[in-house]
């Protein structure tokens, strides 16, 4: 079924930033498109609320892929649409480790890098030099575009132009972890070294080093670095979803907020239609389509489709080990608050012997003066922590915890910051609950599948499903969570749908 035109009809669930990237991608292309959302305003995770005069950054709090060649620069020159204005984060990160005073800083410059590696952890850079040589591979198979998984001759076609001789060496790793490279290495029993590694890749990877998937550590821990980096944008995380927004409106394209996709309908192992339902008027209506793009979680996906979703998927995603969710404080402060030259992002583990979550570990983000977050001489501060999400929805006493939590992060982040009552003009707190809430993830889980082995790159759920002309778009996809990783997937999709239509 197409429009006067010729052209599909293709309904966008969710506006997070991965449906956002392929909505405006495809209504720049001449497609029909429509993006629904339940949430009040665009951007899933990467989007942000005001309180007291502060912004807030929901969830994702600074970006990759801003320089020439990275994904962010590639689509919006597409789209010929301006980049957001940006900062380099540099440090990427300071990461204090327990008992410790002075950071690891991750320094942009990667000569800077390194010699901070060097005082920092004596006699690893042979497990640096190895993570550095599989980066540089993955990258150049990145930039080609490859389709993993592969599911039919054309994304196998993809893949295969995208393996070239000057990738071949990450091959003999494609199973391997980061611990396995740890042992490969010599530094298998460095415990320093694999306690940053651990609270680094639980940002990126939703697991420790053991567990992850070494091809994407190497990406994710060298990404910090020029040529690439990470930014901090101007605005708040918002600006990225608007640009996105006036493009997709420019060529054509509809976004309804506080409308929630109930169902997918399927007939013929062939996207049918969706049932949605307007949350104002609590009107529903059947929409026809060609193409459903799916920006939601894989646990979603088969929620969505109900008894028609194929038991063989349905399996595996019910296997799947549990998603991480996040507990955040959000902090709305006088700018005394916050020590001098201090980093825009900060890590803290607090008990060697803990968890890396559940408030023992937090990551903290802080604005910058006349960044838009805050009015000046005030500041935000947003510090968050893995935590188990079923958790938060087994418990009777949800205040309580709730509390407990926020109570137990401020203690904790008075140790670097002045927060006292004169300080702090502004205290929230979202668990996996708000999270649900607010962007509908099944039970408020975060930043996509954990990259174990078994489920990254040629391993994990492909965007094109088992069903016809149906998408799955973001971080339950290659390459994985970040703004970066799912405009990629977002860039597949739509090549995909180009292909077959």
């Amino acid at each position: 079924m197409s429009n006067g035109k010729g052209k599909s009809r293709i309904v966008d669930v969710g506006a997070g930033i991965g449906g956002l990237h392929a909505g405006a991608l495809l209504a720049n292309k001449g497609y029909e498109v429509l993006i629904l959302d339940q949430a009040l305003v665009p951007g899933g995770c990467a989007s942000t609320f005001k309180r007291k005069g502060f912004t807030f950054d929901v969830g994702a709090t600074q970006v990759a892929g801003l320089e020439p060649g990275g994904i962010h620069h590639r689509i919006f020159s597409e789209l010929e649409i301006e980049l957001p204005e940006a900062t380099p984060c540099d440090p990427a990160c300071a990461v204090y480790l327990p008992g410790e005073t002075n950071p690891i800083s991750v320094w942009r410059d990667p000569e800077k890098w390194q010699e901070e590696r060097l005082r920092q952890f004596p006699g690893s850079e042979p497990f640096w030099n190895l993570l550095s040589t599989l980066f540089k591979a993955s990258w150049r198979f990145q930039a080609r575009d490859p389709v993993l998984p592969p599911r039919n001759w054309w994304d196998l076609l993809q893949l295969t132009t995208a393996v070239r001789p000057d990738t071949l060496v990450t091959v003999p790793y494609t199973l391997s972890t980061v611990g396995d490279a740890l042992r490969f290495t010599g530094q298998g029993k460095n415990q320093r070294l694999r306690t940053f590694l651990d609270l680094q890749l639980k940002l990126y990877s939703q697991v420790n080093a053991e567990e992850t998937a070494l091809l994407y550590a190497a990406t994710a821990l060298s990404v910090s670095q020029e040529p690439q980096g990470l930014y901090h944008l101007e605005g708040s995380m918002q600006v990225l979803s608007d640009r996105l927004v006036e493009s997709l409106e420019r060529d054509g394209g509809k976004l309804l907020m506080r409308h929630t996709v109930e169902h997918i309908k399927v007939e013929n192992n062939q996207v049918d239609a969706v049932v949605i339902r307007n949350q104002k008027t609590g009107e529903s209506w059947t929409e026809p389509v060609d193409h459903v793009v799916a920006n939601v979680t894989v646990q979603n996906l088969v929620q969505l489709l109900g008894e028609k979703a194929p038991k063989g998927y349905k399996k595996r995603v019910e296997k799947l080990p549990p998603s991480s969710g996040a507990f955040v404080i959000y902090l709305g402060v006088d700018e005394s608050a916050i020590p001098p030259e201090c980093p825009p992002h900060l890590q803290f583990l607090y008990d060697a012997n803990g968890p890396i979550g559940e408030n023992n570990s937090l990551f903290v983000s802080v604005s910058r003066p006349l960044d838009g977050r805050a009015p000046q001489g005030k500041a935000t501060i947003i510090a968050s922590s893995f935590v188990d999400a079923d958790k938060w929805w087994d418990i009777e006493k949800y205040d309580d915890l709730k509390q407990q939590f926020t109570q137990e992060a401020l203690t904790k982040l008075s140790k670097f910051f002045y927060l006292k009552p004169e300080t702090i003009i502004h205290v929230e707190a979202a668990t996996p609950r708000t999270f649900y809430t607010f962007t509908g993830r099944d039970k408020g889980i975060v930043g996509g599948i954990g990259q174990r082995v078994p489920t990254f790159g040629p391993f994990g759920f492909a965007n094109r499903t088992p069903i016809n002309n149906l998408w799955l778009v973001g971080d339950s996809t290659h390459p994985g969570e970040g703004t970066a990783g799912v405009s990629y997937s977002a860039l597949t999709v739509v090549r995909q749908i180009a292909v077959n239509s």
